[in-house]
């Protein structure tokens, strides 16, 4: 016989609340809620509980204080992560139209690096707005992570538009091939690297760090409001195709560790996107995937959260019936619009003659010339190699 989820869950949270586990011990003893962890009926009906539970402002709060703390906890993350410095190593500058690009990488901990590209507008003066830019989990030959057309495009085109944007890899993507990219502690690392990302980008003189946004699509969307639910410094957060009441990440880099079920308590994505309330947020859906319903059930829960603070205007949806998942060229579209009112940026910048908002003359590069590592740029021999290796670098800091 079938187990309801949500039973299922409440019989969770009271031995969770009489007998208080670690994380391990929840990774050990509990199902992780990964992927469809509930069905679309469930996850309605949790988010209905939920809502009952924070009619006013103090009880969202109060309940919002009690979804970060079990994001901390279940990842293992420390409140601060130590200062350790960055060492950023950049090189092969490339000039194009209305931007250049360079490829980089810094160090998140001690021997473990972040590698990425970074875009930098040209023809503009003063502090300038920064975006985080994680990729999702395209790995096909000739279309992968950060080197895939819709990166490269969405990047390209946010610098032209004034923006200082970074591109990183995934944990074991791409030049960040230290380990594996399904590593049990992935979910922390790439939390953790994606918070040294918005150090790096504060780093850089160019940057306004009052102005910083996130936005990726899947798994980087997932990256993206883990990564403002978790830190205040994303004033932005754009989360593509990825936030749904049921579904909870198909890897064990969004879902491999309790950040959903923990000590007293159980939540869903949408909670968690909903900690970036008030700082504006935009929600791309679509009508092929667990987005499908975004537009009756995640987004109203959302504008219910906003509105406590009368912010509702500050969340938004653009919902494609007709599309799949993917960052593609309409999606990109209803984003930089979004972007451009909230950062500042020139929306004009990637109009042609005719004010029609185009990336037809944007160049893409290849793999070869976006790496980071190669012959004349070898990885630094300090760098922590191998799975074991990793998880024992992971778990210095908590």
């Amino acid at each position: 016989m079938k187990i309801n989820r949500t039973v299922a869950s409440l019989a969770f949270l009271l031995i969770a609340y009489f007998s208080p586990l670690t994380a391990q011990d929840q990774m050990d003893t509990f199902p992780l809620c990964q992927g469809h962890y509930f069905t679309e009926a469930e996850g309605k009906i949790a988010l209905q509980e939920y809502a009952q539970s924070y009619p006013k402002l103090v009880n969202w709060k109060k309940r919002a204080k009690q979804i970060r703390k079990g994001i901390l906890k279940g990842a293992e993350l420390p409140k601060r992560l130590p200062s350790t410095p960055l060492n950023p190593i950049r090189h092969s500058r490339k000039t194009l139209v209305g931007y250049t690009v360079e490829n980089v990488a810094f160090e998140s901990l001690p021997g473990l690096f972040v590698t990425g590209n970074l875009y930098l507008p040209t023809g503009y003066t003063g502090k300038r707005p920064a975006i985080v830019s994680p990729h999702g989990h395209w790995k096909e030959e000739g279309n992968y992570g950060r080197y895939r057309e819709d990166v490269q495009k969405r990047c390209a085109s946010l610098a032209r538009m004034g923006a200082v944007v970074f591109a990183y890899d995934m944990l074991g993507y791409g030049d960040s091939d230290q380990s594996i990219h399904k590593h049990p502690k992935s979910l922390k690392l790439q939390i953790i690297n994606g918070r040294r990302v918005i150090d790096f980008l504060q780093s850089l003189p160019e940057v306004d760090d009052k102005r910083i946004a996130a936005t990726g699509a899947s798994g980087g969307g997932t990256q993206t409001f883990v990564m403002a639910a978790t830190d205040k410094r994303i004033k932005v957060a754009v989360p593509v195709v990825m936030v749904s009441a049921h579904f909870f990440g198909g890897c064990v880099c969004e879902s491999g560790m309790p950040i959903h079920t923990s000590a007293g308590f159980q939540t869903n994505n949408v909670e968690l996107a909903a900690l970036t309330a008030p700082r504006p947020m935009l929600l791309v859906s679509d009508g092929e995937d667990w987005t499908k319903n975004t537009p009756n059930v995640e987004f109203p829960h959302l504008q219910q959260i906003y509105q406590l603070y009368r912010k509702k205007a500050s969340v938004e949806n653009v919902h494609l019936i007709n599309e799949g998942h993917d960052y593609g060229i309409s999606k990109r579209m209803a984003v930089y619009p979004f972007l451009a009112k909230h950062l500042g940026l020139s929306l004009e910048a990637i109009k042609d003659e005719k004010g029609v908002v185009h990336e037809a003359d944007i160049n893409l590069l290849s793999r070869k010339e976006l790496s980071v590592f190669n012959t004349d740029h070898p990885r630094p021999s300090h760098a922590v190699m191998g799975d074991e290796a990793i998880s024992s670098l992971a778990n210095r800091f908590k």
